[in-house]
C-alpha cells in the first residue's frame, strides 16, 4: 500500500467526510511505490494544497477536495464559483484554478534544481523532470450530475473525479488511470530515490537535515539564473520516509522513542518541538537533555529552524539550579555535589508547592536514557494538563551516567502514560555498515538484547547502507609501546596527504594525553 504522510488514521489528521472516503479510497488502490501527502505545508510559503501524489514513474500530482453538493453551487466558471453556505452566498476560486496555482508553484519550486530539470536537447530541455499535474475531486457529485449540471463547462471531465468513482468497489487501476488522465503530457524515467529525496528536500523543509555548513541559510534564494546548485551538493539529506512518517503521526499525550545511535531520534525531536512552537501554547516549551554541549546543540539547531522564544532548552541540571534560583529553595548542607542537592530541592518543592506544578505546555526530553527515574516523576507534573505533551526519546545502550538499575522501573510508575504511544527506530544512518558491525560486536560483550525489558528495549541497530573502511584494530605488549606505534602510524597517514590538524586521538586516561 502507498505511503501516507500522516497516516489516514492518525487522531491529528482532521478531514472532512469526503477527504476521508478519498483518502481511503487511495489507501485501498494505490501501491507501494506512491507517497501522498495529505494537508501538509509545502516549501517557504507553507502552501497547503489538499492532497500531493507522486509515484516515481508517473509523476507529481496536486489535488483539491471538495464537499460540495449540487444545490449549493449556484454558478460556476473557469475562475470562480458561487457557492450557498449557511451564512449565505459565498465567492470561492474554482476548485481546479486553485490546485493549478499550487501545481505551478511546486513545478517552479523543483525546477530550480539543476538536478530535477531535463538536460538533453529537445522538446523538454530545461522543463522539470518529471511530468505534472492538477485536479480536482468532488466528493458529492457524481459523474452524471456532473456532466447534466453543465459543471464541465468550468472543469473539464478528465481534470475531476466524481462521487461514484471513490466507492468502496471501484476498481484500482480505473481509480488510476483517472488520477493519470490529469497529465497534459509523459515523459521521462523512473525517478531514483536521490531524485525523489530531492523533490522532498525541495517540498517539506522540515524534513530536512542540516549538514554541517553544505547548504547556506534556508532563506537563501536562487542564484541570477535562477538556480540554487550553488547551495546544493549533488547528494543531500532528509529524513527517509518512515522517519518523516513516525514525525507527521506524533500526536497528543505522552510518547516515547526508543531508538538506537544515529537513527534519527533529535530530528523527531526538532520536527515536533517546531510544530508545537507553532501551535503558539499558552505557556513554554521546555526541551530537556542531560549534558551542557548537546543542550547548546539543540539550542543551535532549533534556532536556525526557527523556533521562538516560547521554546526553552536546557540541560536538568541547569535547569534545576534555575528552578532553585527563583523559587529561593534552601539546599540541603552536605558533602555532596550541589547538582544533587539542587535536583532534591526541585523535587520537595514541587511536592510542598513552592515550586508551581504545570508551568509549561510540552516538555521535550533527548537521551532520557541518561536521565534517573525520579526525574521523569517530577518532569510530568510541570506539564500542564490541558495539553499534557511529554515526547521521550531514549537509547538504553547509550546510557553513559547512570545505572542499569531503572530498567526495572515501570513507566507508568514514574507517571508517564505511554502505554501502547511508543515507537522504535533501528536503522543507524549515522555510521558506515563496517564501523557499526565493529562497534556492535564490542558492545554486545558489555549488554545482552535480553535483558531488555518490554518498556525499555535493548535494540540491535540495523545499518543504513552506506560503507567504509574496516575498522583496524591493533593491540601492543605496553602503553609506551602503543603511544610509538600510534605516533609512526600517524606520521604515514600524514605522509599520505593528511593534515594532522584532521586527525584525531582519543584517550581514556590523562595521563595517555600527555604520553601523546
Amino acid at each position: 500500500m502507498a505511503l501516507f504522510f500522516p497516516d489516514i488514521h492518525s487522531k491529528n489528521l482532521k478531514l472532512t467526510a469526503g477527504e476521508r472516503r478519498f483518502a481511503t479510497c487511495l489507501f485501498r488502490t494505490l501501491e507501494d511505490d506512491y507517497c501522498c501527502w495529505i494537508n501538509v505545508p509545502v516549501g517557504s510559503k507553507q502552501l497547503r494544497p489538499d492532497f500531493i501524489v507522486l509515484h516515481p514513474g508517473r509523476g507529481i500530482l496536486t489535488l483539491e477536495v471538495k464537499d460540495w453538493k449540487l444545490p449549493t453551487i449556484r454558478s460556476m466558471d473557469r475562475f470562480r464559483a458561487e457557492i450557498i453556505t449557511d451564512r449565505g452566498p459565498k465567492t470561492e476560486v474554482n476548485p481546479l484554478e486553485q490546485a493549478r496555482g499550487y501545481a505551478i508553484a511546486i513545478k517552479e519550486m523543483l525546477e530550480r534544481d539543476p538536478l530535477l530539470v531535463q538536460q538533453e536537447p529537445g522538446r523538454y530541455h530545461g522543463h522539470l523532470l518529471l511530468p505534472w499535474g492538477f485536479g480536482v475531486v468532488l466528493t458529492n457529485i457524481t459523474r452524471r450530475q456532473f456532466q447534466e449540471s453543465g459543471l464541465d463547462q468550468a472543469i473539464p471531465g478528465d481534470r475531476v473525479i466524481c462521487q461514484d468513482e471513490i466507492t468502496e468497489t471501484v476498481d484500482a487501476e480505473l481509480l488510476q488511470q483517472r488520477l493519470w488522465d490529469m497529465f497534459q503530457y509523459s515523459f521521462g524515467g523512473l525517478l531514483s530515490l536521490a531524485r525523489i529525496d530531492r523533490v522532498r528536500w525541495h517540498l517539506f523543509p522540515e524534513i530536512r537535515i542540516n549538514q554541517l555548513g553544505l547548504f547556506g541559510p534556508e532563506g537563501e534564494g536562487p542564484d541570477k539564473n535562477g538556480k540554487i546548485n550553488q547551495f546544493l551538493p549533488e547528494l543531500i539529506k532528509v529524513m527517509d520516509t518512515h522517519q518523516e512518517k513516525i514525525a507527521r503521526n506524533l500526536g497528543e499525550g505522552h510518547r516515547i522513542i526508543h531508538g538506537v545511535a544515529g537513527s534519527g531520534k533529535t530530528l523527531l525531536l526538532a520536527f515536533r518541538c517546531l510544530h508545537l512552537d507553532k501551535l503558539n501554547m499558552a505557556k513554554p516549551i521546555l526541551v530537556l537533555c542531560y549534558n551542557k554541549t548537546l543542550a547548546a546543540k539543540l539550542t543551535e539547531m532549533l534556532k536556525e529552524r526557527g523556533a521562538g522564544d516560547n521554546v526553552q532548552v536546557r540541560h536538568f541540571h541547569g535547569w534545576s539550579k534555575a528552578m532553585c534560583d527563583l523559587y529561593q529553595l534552601e539546599l540541603e548542607k552536605s558533602d555532596r555535589p550541589i547538582w544533587d542537592r539542587q535536583v532534591e530541592a526541585v523535587i520537595a518543592g514541587a511536592e510542598s508547592g513552592r515550586v508551581p506544578r504545570a508551568q509549561y505546555s510540552a516538555i521535550l526530553i533527548d537521551e532520557g536514557h541518561d536521565f534517573e527515574p525520579e526525574w521523569f516523576k517530577l518532569l510530568v507534573q510541570m506539564i500542564d494538563p490541558e495539553t499534557n505533551s511529554l515526547l521521550l526519546l531514549y537509547d538504553d545502550a547509550q546510557s553513559i551516567y547512570g545505572e542499569k538499575k531503572r530498567r526495572s522501573v515501570s513507566w507508568a510508575s514514574l507517571g508517564v502514560k505511554a502505554a501502547g504511544r511508543s515507537t522504535i527506530l533501528k536503522v543507524n544512518y549515522r555510521n558506515t555498515v563496517e564501523a557499526l558491525d565493529f562497534s556492535y560486536q564490542f558492545l554486545s560483550a558489555y549488554i545482552d538484547e535480553a535483558s531488555g525489558t518490554e518498556e525499555v528495549p535493548l535494540i540491535h541497530p540495523d545499518a543504513g547502507g552506506r560503507n567504509g573502511r574496516k575498522p583496524l584494530v591493533r593491540r601492543f605488549q605496553s602503553m609506551s609501546a602503543e603511544a610509538e606505534g600510534l605516533v609512526e602510524w600517524l606520521k604515514q597517514r600524514a605522509a599520505t596527504g593528511i593534515a594532522y590538524n584532521e586527525m584525531a586521538v582519543l584517550c581514556r586516561f590523562n595521563k595517555q594525553i600527555e604520553q601523546m
